[in-house]
């Protein structure tokens, strides 16, 4: 088979990537402005949501709609050939719900890891304000900034060596 003339290679160059499908998505019967798109797709940097609304105006997949007001509003919507693709973004929606389970997404949305806490008391491995000049309290390391801590004097650890 000649891989040069697959459709399936064609669709995957003008909605494939990782943000094309998900602003599909978030378009399918909807009107946005860029702001609400930025909003909803967490990662997405601005540079790279102009750029695929670009790609997506060119390849007659998204409209674009400048408003002459101050500031400028703009509006992003599907075409009449952009919604063509609602058949498959509905497909690629009841797969990635089926099968999310199966590739760790528990939630309709990945989930970023908690920060573990640190311990009262604890000290990290790599001390947060390490910039900042570190204080000796009786004899200790401290945090604190002033002249006092819990009752006893701060001194400056340059000034005690």
């Amino acid at each position: 088979m000649d891989h040069s003339n697959c459709p399936v290679k064609l669709t995957a160059s003008i909605i494939g990537g990782k943000w094309k499908p998900t602003l599909l998505f978030h378009l399918e019967g909807r009107t946005r402005r860029f702001c609400e798109l930025q909003r909803l797709i967490p990662g997405l940097t601005k540079k790279m949501l102009t750029q695929h609304l670009r790609e997506l105006e060119r390849d007659g997949i998204v409209h674009r709609r400048v408003y002459a007001e101050v500031p400028p509003r703009v509006e992003y919507s599907l075409t009449r050939h952009g919604e063509s693709l609602k058949p498959i973004l509905k497909l690629m929606s009841a797969w990635g719900t089926r099968h999310r389970s199966r590739y760790g997404w528990t939630t309709a949305r990945p989930q970023k890891p908690e920060t573990p806490a640190i311990p009262v008391g604890a000290m990290p491995a790599v001390p947060i304000n390490s910039h900042l000049p570190r204080l000796i309290v009786g004899g200790q390391v401290g945090s604190q900034v002033g002249g006092q801590a819990g009752g006893q004097e701060v001194r400056d650890s340059k000034a005690s060596l």
